[in-house]
């Protein structure tokens, strides 16, 4: 079969129609949304305050009907407050583990960059292993499990930048601006954000999210196209620039994204433009630049310039 199977790309479908109804003008953010959670990664959300980072990641918790949890990150927040703790219990003699709210399905971390990078890595085994280790003892998390963070640009007043090894474990980082005028008029109007948040019912269940997770695991992809990534990736590792190129964790995050893009566009087999098309948000937050070639321009834009570059200069497979 050339096509993805009808009736699972059909309830993708409806979850992306969903999500679109909801937030205007910022399709492909929408998309790129449903990338992570397909590609079985976690997604990370970066704009100004006030564009609708966090109606995208209450949305995609609304349509997809399974647990989800909201955690407000600031300066004095404990990894306590994020995994949960140990109590003694004076009746039974013995501590017991209670909860945090990363064990839910999605998990909303709100401007996760305004806490400090002692918290921030409380993140880091849930995200890469699914689990969470408090006293010695490991604690499996829901599946699916999805971390949907959203922060400041670092250069905002109060923010703590996010240290690599926590940005690895992101599969994109979606930047979301301000939008158009036309869909900034329908805001107004009332046609979209909270108003009609409200008003969202489930098109998925847990269950669905993971059968489909599945479909895209078995989307095929070509020798050459693994060739041509790892191509890119080297280049990353070699450029005069970059202090730090793409990890092989990147490596494989691409490879996913790229299956995901595929299914997404109906299809059970990925072409060169699926890689193209997510390099830079699947890259461009893991590059390091040297600081002897800082220049003029933020940090994001400077990396997404330079893979730009070096997309450009790797030869598409026929």
């Amino acid at each position: 079969m050339s096509q993805a199977s009808g009736s699972t790309l059909q309830r993708a479908a409806e979850l992306e129609r969903a999500l679109r109804s909801i937030i205007r003008g910022k399709d492909d953010v929408v998309r790129l949304a449903l990338v992570a959670i397909l590609a079985r990664g976690h997604l990370l959300i970066e704009g100004v305050p006030g564009v609708g980072k966090t109606t995208l990641a209450h949305a995609l918790a609304r349509a997809i009907d399974c647990d989800f949890r909201r955690v407000q990150f600031t300066s004095d927040m404990l990894p306590s407050d994020v995994l949960g703790i140990s109590v003694y219990s004076t009746s039974e003699e013995r501590f017991e583990f209670k909860r945090g709210p990363i064990f839910t399905n999605i998990l909303l971390a709100d401007e996760i960059n305004r806490t400090t990078p002692k918290t921030q890595s409380a993140l880091l085994e849930a995200m890469n292993e699914r689990q969470v280790t408090v006293d010695g003892h490991p604690h499996p998390l829901p599946n699916p499990f999805l971390v949907v963070a959203t922060q400041n640009p670092v250069e905002h007043h109060g923010t703590y930048p996010l240290p690599e090894s926590q940005l690895d474990r992101f599969l994109i980082r979606a930047r979301m601006g301000y939008p158009e005028a036309g869909s900034e008029r329908e805001i107004l109007r009332g046609h979209a954000g909270a108003a009609r948040l409200d008003e969202l019912r489930p098109v998925l269940t847990g269950e669905d999210v993971l059968e489909l997770q599945n479909e895209v695991s078995a989307v095929r992809v070509d020798d050459s196209l693994i060739d041509y990534s790892l191509a890119i990736v080297e280049r990353t590792r070699q450029h005069e620039q970059l202090s730090l190129g793409v990890s092989p964790r990147g490596s494989l995050m691409l490879y996913r994204a790229a299956q995901a893009m595929a299914f997404l566009e109906g299809r059970n087999f990925c072409t060169p433009d699926d890689f193209k098309k997510l390099t830079i948000p699947t890259f461009a937050h893991r590059l390091v630049i040297s600081a002897r070639y800082t220049s003029t321009l933020k940090r994001a834009e400077q990396s997404e310039q330079i893979l730009r570059e070096v997309v450009d200069s790797v030869p598409v497979p026929l």
